[in-house]
């Protein structure tokens, strides 16, 4: 997974976990933080962090810290999540309705507003504020509506058809939890998401 800039994709996958630290400290009270403290509770090094909003600006002073609330806004205009984005689900088997409900989402900038499945059953079903629509419809429902984010949570065997799907009708990011990997055109962002495979890596350790 590319990004459009010169900044490493490394560098901006640890961005969100930045964020989410800092909306942590907000909730506590907490102002000031210093990239060491930053890194204790993250176990990344406090040079590392530096270097990584240095891509992006200069947010602190060195020996008084960051401004906690001001470096949050920042990471989330970066990021793009400073409003929220709606995101298209396709697939509403379990764990498709386990993200449906699943309200974290809506707490970082993301609401589902559009869901997905070819099963007749499902379809008219209303897991969260929308209504599960026949995916006979979907492509011309994510052009009409503009969609840029789509979740796929459905079987590896569909998986595929669902991304090509998803791409011809404008979709620019995919985040798959189908276990197989997407042959997508090079500008598509996509984050794999497979449970096992991390559970595999951790196994190995046992």
């Amino acid at each position: 997974m590319g990004t459009s800039s010169e900044v490493p994709d490394i560098v901006v996958g640890r961005l969100p976990i930045y964020l989410r630290a800092l909306t942590v400290l907000e909730a506590q009270g907490q102002e000031i933080a210093s990239s060491h403290e930053l890194g204790q509770r993250l176990g990344i090094s406090s040079a590392q962090i530096r270097k990584d909003l240095s891509h992006f600006g200069e947010f602190g002073k060195q020996g008084t810290g960051y401004n906690v609330d001001y470096l949050r806004r920042q990471l989330q205009r970066i990021l793009k999540v400073e409003s929220e984005l709606e995101v298209a689900l396709i697939g509403a088997g379990d764990l498709g309705h386990a993200l449906a409900h699943y309200d974290g989402l809506n707490k970082r900038g993301f609401r589902i507003t559009a869901i997905f499945d070819s099963d007749p059953a499902k379809q008219g079903e209303k897991p969260c504020a929308c209504v599960i629509q026949d995916t006979a419809n979907m492509a011309q429902i994510l052009r009409e509506k503009g969609y840029k984010i789509a979740v796929i949570a459905v079987p590896a065997e569909a998986a595929q058809e669902v991304a090509d799907t998803c791409v011809e009708a404008g979709v620019k990011v995919l985040l798959n939890y189908a276990p197989i990997t997407l042959s997508v055109p090079a500008e598509i962002q996509v984050q794999q998401i497979d449970p096992v495979v991390h559970l595999q890596r951790m196994t190995y350790y046992l």
